[in-house]
């Protein structure tokens, strides 16, 4: 399916779209539409995208894809299969959102497993200085620096097992928020790569949040332990979707500037089934909530400084949820997010959809514990949230 495809299936009833993605997964064939012998398997890639914080575009040109079984092969090793992206396209990463994912191509592969993926950008240069760019909210589009790496191609972890004679889909799921840094006081912008390889599972989680949230600044999260597996923000009408989302047992977190943190526990998915979270009869809402600012700097002997700190907050049943995340400034190693100075409102899930009560989680109540990360090293410390009140937390690396 094409980008345009998926965008309209938001507009569709849940069971139609799944009968339409299943159909779609059935056979096919080489990406110049010739044949597959049957000894060989198919990989199809495509790309999506978490929600970016504070930017209204994040653009990134891509040049082509390539596999490798090795995960520690080299560029120039041999033995790698390549997706090449005809023509170049340029993505917005953040229309990857709700459910639409963009087709990167498809490419035969022997049976067998697969561990490395490396995805190649066009550089920025002077016939296409903004392939690869960044609007801030509000802003002017500026260019998004990207690592020297990028011509040998960003190199990803993967677990990929390819069949004779099936089509293996796999998602590229950029997280734009944790991947954009800011460089100082120099109007820069770099890319730090946060990229997962996930199976494209044909299930997911959906649902309504009232149309006052669909502005752009709401957040719908599914979680496990306090990891986000899969974030979006809904639409003008307030509908979102979550997909693709593994079969299981996950948190459902949704947040908004100035309203209390709302979290439905124990939401279920099931193989190749949307859950639906909230009906468009009785869709979601936010109460609103008086906040506080977890602010502080990130010091280490390296430069540029790459790091990223989460708030999670403990509930009473023992699961723990990420409330907000946010990455340091690449130069200073400032970092600032607002937080709710209330408890968050948690209620069960209810596969009837038609409503929920929400209580305030007496544990969590306005206690939060930062994560910051870098360099695959993590640093934490706890802080209580007040209103108008900033906490200064500094992590030395």
């Amino acid at each position: 399916m094409d980008m345009q495809t998926v965008k309209s299936l938001l507009a569709l009833p849940m069971a139609a779209v799944l009968s339409m993605v299943l159909v779609a997964c059935g056979g096919g064939s080489d990406s110049g539409g010739g044949s597959v012998p049957s000894s060989m398997g198919m990989l199809s890639v495509s790309l999506t995208d978490a929600p970016a914080c504070g930017y209204d575009h994040v653009n990134v040109t891509i040049q082509k894809v390539r596999i490798h079984a090795s995960a520690t092969a080299a560029d120039t090793d041999s033995g790698w299969t390549e997706i090449t992206v005809s023509p170049t396209q340029r993505f917005d990463l953040l229309s990857l959102s709700n459910g639409v994912l963009a087709s990167l191509g498809q490419t035969p592969l022997a049976p067998g497993h697969y561990s490395q993926i490396a995805l190649v950008l066009a550089a920025n240069n002077s016939t296409a200085p903004l392939a690869n760019s960044v609007v801030p909210s509000g802003g002017s589009e500026l260019p998004l620096t990207t690592p020297s790496a990028q011509q040998s191609g960003l190199k990803l972890k993967a677990d990929i097992a390819i069949a004779a004679n099936q089509i293996t889909d796999v998602v590229l799921d950029f997280n734009a928020c944790k991947s954009v840094v800011r460089a100082g006081a120099s109007g820069q912008y770099l890319l730090k790569p946060v990229i997962a390889v996930t199976p494209k599972f044909i299930s997911g989680v959906s649902g309504y949040v009232d149309a006052t949230l669909g502005n752009g600044n709401t957040v719908v999260t599914v979680q496990q332990s306090g990891t986000v597996v899969k974030a979006t923000v809904p639409d003008s009408a307030g509908k979102f979707l979550l997909a693709p989302v593994a079969p299981g047992t996950y948190d459902f977190v949704l947040s908004a500037p100035g309203r209390a943190t709302t979290v439905i526990t124990g939401v279920q998915v099931g193989s190749n089934t949307v859950t639906l979270i909230s009906a468009s009869s009785a869709p979601l809402t936010l109460v609103n909530a008086a906040s506080g600012t977890a602010a502080g700097l990130i010091t280490t002997s390296s430069s540029p400084i790459l790091a990223s700190v989460s708030a999670m907050q403990t509930l009473a049943n023992g699961d723990m949820i990420n409330v907000a995340e946010t990455t340091a400034d690449s130069i200073s190693g400032a970092y600032g997010m607002s937080l709710p100075a209330v408890p968050p409102n948690v209620a069960q899930f209810v596969a009837s959809a038609s409503g929920y009560m929400f209580t305030p989680d007496a544990k969590a109540l306005t206690n939060y514990t930062l994560n910051a990360s870098m360099g695959g090293v993590s640093k934490t410390a706890t802080i209580t949230i007040n209103s108008n009140v900033t906490v200064t937390t500094n992590f030395a690396f």
